[in-house]
């Protein structure tokens, strides 16, 4: 990208085609928000839409809203708008329950389905409740499973004949750095493997494309790029072919065959339905259905590009202001749609943008991370967000107790 002024940034918001995208969310005035990747921002019309839930469905039509209002099929409705959004085939995606549970479901079935192997293999830059999830399921089953932890750029060779599954999210969490599914998971296949990935931070953001990359399992989550709200429901994807072999260990009633004979015998559902596990969480998910709106014919390959854009802009503009260091691969793309970079006093640095209305996030141990949703950042914002932190280290205004006192959440 040319050198950016901050003319020439708003220029290019002049430009955007996702400008008018902008106004359909719920912005504070005045504010700059840059942590779409841990919440995303929330669509102007979801409270009505839960308001109608609330107040009409549950409040006058009580639980005659199972069939009266489709609450019974609300998930499978979501589900097949969420797999248009990661390249699923139909009938592939079930929208329930969180990442972290979904990952046991589908990691205690993958390892069903390769009895002779031991060996989870996953990368340090995985995210954390996945790789403790994974553990927690080795201790569990108590049958001699290893997880093997190795270097990102390892990942390829790691895989080997004692592999049951590769355990990876696509996009680390930190650096922003991308795996290439299409090349692990061919290299897991051809050693006998099966892959499982975390899409956390490209569903909504990037153009993940599961089944033209034969990936066999995946999670996500929709409260980050997918704007569905604080703990939306998750979503879990089975490729076809192997929905009929999979067993999940959370055999609830949801995903009975016939969850209203109430029989005392299990009997999985077809396909991805026997998923599900309890009963579907309806307020999250008719929030996130109508979060789904705001992405009714978004371009996802024009979505990636702003996605770049925006993330070469601020990385330029603060490699201009500051000599901080990037984390993360300089090539955009290898990267996902947030930028960090190492800051030995980024929790205090982090604040007093915070205090300025300028809103990112903390990852230990020293990296400050700003997340892009293509659909409400803008370019201006962007460069302005920029300025306001080489101003910050540039004068240590971030150097006061009420920015260097740790809160819960970082």
């Amino acid at each position: 990208m040319p050198q950016i002024t901050r003319s020439s940034a708003a220029a290019l918001d002049a430009a955007d085609p996702f400008a008018a995208t902008r106004a359909r969310f719920s912005l504070p005035e005045g504010a700059i928000y840059l942590d779409g990747n841990s919440l995303g921002a929330l669509p102007r019309h979801v409270p009505g839409r839960l308001a109608e839930v609330i107040a009409r469905q549950w409040g006058e039509d009580l639980i005659t809203s199972w069939n009266r209002h489709g609450w019974f099929d609300l998930p499978r409705r979501v589900a097949e708008r969420l797999g248009r959004l990661i390249g699923a085939e139909p009938e592939s995606v079930a929208a329930c329950d969180t990442i972290s549970a979904n990952v046991f479901k589908l990691l205690a079935a993958a390892l069903e389905l390769r009895p002779e192997r031991k060996v989870i293999v996953s990368d340090t830059g995985n995210f954390p409740s996945d790789l403790y999830v994974a553990q927690g399921l080795i201790r569990h089953l108590g049958r001699g499973h290893e997880l093997k932890l190795v270097a990102p750029e390892a990942v390829e060779d790691a895989i080997g004949p004692d592999t049951a599954v590769v355990l990876l999210t696509e996009c680390d969490y930190r650096s922003s750095r991308l795996h290439d599914m299409a090349a692990i998971t061919a290299a897991a296949h051809r050693a006998g493997a099966l892959t499982l990935w975390d899409l956390a931070h490209t569903a909504g953001v990037y153009p993940v494309n599961l089944a033209a990359t034969n990936a066999d399992f995946a999670v996500g989550c929709t409260y980050k790029y997918l704007n569905g709200g604080p703990g939306a429901p998750a979503f879990l994807y089975v490729r076809p072919d192997l929905q009929g072999q999979v067993r999940s260990p959370l055999s609830g009633w949801w995903g009975h065959e016939t969850p209203f004979a109430f029989t005392t015998d299990y009997r999985p559902a077809a396909g991805i339905l026997r998923q599900h596990c309890g009963t579907p969480a309806i307020l999250g998910l008719a929030a996130l259905d109508a979060a789904l709106d705001v992405w009714d014919g978004v371009d996802l390959q024009a979505l990636r590009a702003k996605s770049a854009a925006l993330c070469r802009l601020f990385i330029d503009r603060v490699e201009e202001l500051t000599d901080l260091k990037l984390s993360g691969p300089r090539d955009l793309a290898r990267r996902g749609s947030h930028v960090s970079f190492h800051c030995a006093q980024g929790y205090a640095v982090m604040q007093a943008l915070i205090a300025e209305r300028i809103t990112g996030d903390f990852r230990a141990p020293d990296l400050i991370r700003f997340g892009f949703a293509p659909l409400y950042n803008s370019y201006a914002e962007t460069y302005d967000a920029a300025g306001a932190l080489g101003r910050i280290l540039a004068t240590g205004s971030w150097n006061e107790p009420r920015f260097t006192t740790r809160k819960a959440v970082t």
